[in-house]
């Protein structure tokens, strides 16, 4: 989620910085909110939660009408804002979110990001897996009737070359496999991507669609959604 800072913004202070397999991963602190940033990459803050909660409600709501607890997997813990909105919902059953970066998963443990996940990270529903998100879905045999994406600024923008392979046809080909019938993907992006809808439809899902979330500079976030069909 790239952000144009003016000059009278308060500059960040650096509360923890770590090296993991995947890179340097860095929390800041600027002014009231914090901001995460991987490889040198801004990646998200806690200043307008809209379209990660957006990219849970959407999936929810693209969901076949009367589906009993539908599970969901949260492709990364991020800032919390959409393991916090889907923890809220009290119509989904188990609430998978995967993040690969152990510092990350720390932070909102016993961290400073404690005041937005404590709750969901404590409600029964809620299992974190430590894990590479591409690795996961390639090689469970868990499956969900919600996707919801977010790990990098878009598919146009990854944080590290590897997780180009979540958008390749290989990786939605492993998307749909995870998904029940009738199940939502939904993918966060810092902008529109007429590309990533086709490979979408490509890969063989059905109703692909883009919401979107208006900033204050620049183009609107979105979520990108598809359905696998229900037969």
């Amino acid at each position: 989620m790239p952000h144009t800072f003016g000059p009278d913004v308060l500059a960040p202070v650096i509360l923890d910085r770590r090296e993991g397999p995947y890179g340097e991963v860095v929390l800041r602190r600027r002014g009231d909110d914090f901001e995460i940033i991987a490889n040198g990459c801004f990646l998200m803050d806690t200043s307008d939660g809209r379209s990660e909660r957006l990219l849970i409600d959407a999936a929810l709501d693209a969901l076949p009408a009367g589906r009993p607890d539908p599970a969901v997997l949260i492709g990364g813990l991020g800032v919390g804002f959409s393991l916090a909105r889907a923890a809220d919902g009290p119509r989904w059953g188990r609430i998978a979110v995967v993040e690969r970066e152990r510092a990350i998963v720390d932070w909102h443990l016993d961290g400073p990001l404690a005041g937005i996940s404590g709750a969901a990270l404590a409600d029964p529903r809620t299992v974190v897996l430590t894990t590479d998100l591409v690795a996961y879905l390639r090689t469970t045999t868990d499956r969900y009737d919600a996707l919801c994406l977010d790990i990098d600024n878009g598919p146009d923008w990854t944080v590290t070359e590897d997780n180009g392979n979540l958008y390749s046809p290989a990786g939605l080909a492993d998307c749909l496999a995870r998904l029940t019938p009738g199940g939502v993907l939904a993918v966060w992006s810092a902008q529109p991507s007429a590309e990533f809808e086709q490979a979408l439809r490509n890969a063989g899902f059905r109703g692909v669609r883009t919401e979107e979330v208006g900033v204050v500079r620049g183009v609107p976030d979105v979520v990108h959604l598809a359905i696998r069909a229900a037969r």
